[in-house]
């Protein structure tokens, strides 16, 4: 079985050394030339929860030549376009594309490679991509082994073909075969939008939103108007992590302390993670912001719902985007506080 890892970068990279290691046929396909020399010169090296170096076959999408099986879809959103429309000969009818990605993308890649050929995907660990060829995994050893992964067909079946990419997936870290993954990317919408969209607002990681009790704050109202917003659309969101995110709903301002708990329980093994999107913010490159806060932000304007506190996190991180420059963390605090005084 011929295996793609589309998007080397700092999971990519992570999860295609496993694979291959664990006896996969795997092909790395990254865009960054540097990237692909590196991977194929001096293999995939692993740092941080564990410590790993896997020598790897890598490829840019122009030396592509095979037709492949299973592709995990890895890359940034605003890069699907380019990236599927360039796999595209190197499908064949039962080839498999498996969306491994923030946000929720599973409607723009099927209208690319086709509904029959589109699997949801969320991945519950994450990881720092240092230099070229070099990823630090960020989050705990045992997290990975539990919760891993979560993909599903998308309309809901458990099927062979789900089963058996949960098995090669394994390899890596548990992988559950769900019948609502739908449901799985509005939870995992919800651990994106809070967490790494303000460790992009605020210029910092994790755990110095986590201990911060204002950034916290802020950071309750975000996952309540992500909630709030599936809610309005239908959606239920599924426990993670054997957490059930929707416990994160507010009642009112008073409700917030009663959530802090949950969030220093499934957050603390990830403290040390900095956001991808703060990775993109320190290279000066576009973030995928407008795929995770900006999406809580565009469905809510499509349900009439009000949405501030994920509309400043776009706000605050395109603002980065177009300066070049890391979030001042003392500065745009302030701006969350501010919209504390006026509810």
């Amino acid at each position: 079985m011929r295996i793609a890892i589309v998007g080397a970068g700092s999971l990519g990279t992570i999860i295609g050394a496993l694979l291959t290691e664990g006896g996969q046929n795997v092909d790395l396909i990254d865009a960054n030339e540097e990237n692909v020399k590196a991977l194929n010169e001096n293999g995939a090296q692993i740092t941080g929860f564990i410590k790993k170096h896997v020598k790897v076959n890598a490829l840019t999408p122009e030396q592509l030549e095979d037709k492949y099986d299973i592709v995990f879809l890895l890359t940034k959103q605003m890069y699907n376009h380019v990236a599927l429309n360039q796999l595209l000969p190197h499908l064949h009818t039962d080839s498999v594309v498996c969306t491994l990605q923030n946000g929720v993308p599973e409607d723009n890649v099927a209208n690319i490679v086709g509904k029959h050929r589109t699997i949801g995907g969320a991945v519950g660990f994450g990881a720092t991509w240092l230099r070229p060829g070099v990823s630090e995994l960020t989050t705990e050893w045992d997290i990975v082994q539990k919760f891993a992964f979560d993909i599903g067909e998308l309309d809901g079946k458990i099927t062979p073909r789900a089963q058996k990419i949960a098995e090669i997936l394994s390899l890596v870290g548990h992988c559950k075969v769900s019948d609502n993954i739908l449901g799985i990317k509005w939870a995992k919408l919800l651990m994106n939008a809070t967490f790494s969209g303000m460790s992009a607002a605020l210029g910092c990681t994790f755990g110095e939103v986590l201990f911060n009790e204002r950034a916290m704050y802020s950071l309750a109202h975000i996952a309540d108007e992500t909630i709030k917003v599936a809610r309005a659309l239908g959606v239920k969101m599924v426990p993670m992590q054997g957490k059930d995110f929707e416990f994160l709903e507010l009642k009112d301002e008073k409700d917030i302390p009663n959530k802090m708990d949950f969030y220093k329980e499934v957050w603390t093994p990830h403290a040390k993670l900095k956001a991808s999107m703060m990775q993109d913010l320190e290279k000066g490159k576009k973030t995928e912001i407008d795929y995770i806060n900006g999406h809580v932000s565009a469905k809510g304007r499509l349900v009439g719902m009000k949405t501030p506190y994920n509309d400043l996190v776009v706000e605050l991180v395109k603002k980065a985007e177009e300066q070049k420059i890391v979030p001042d963390f003392s500065v745009n605090i302030e701006r969350f506080d501010s919209l504390k005084v006026k509810r």
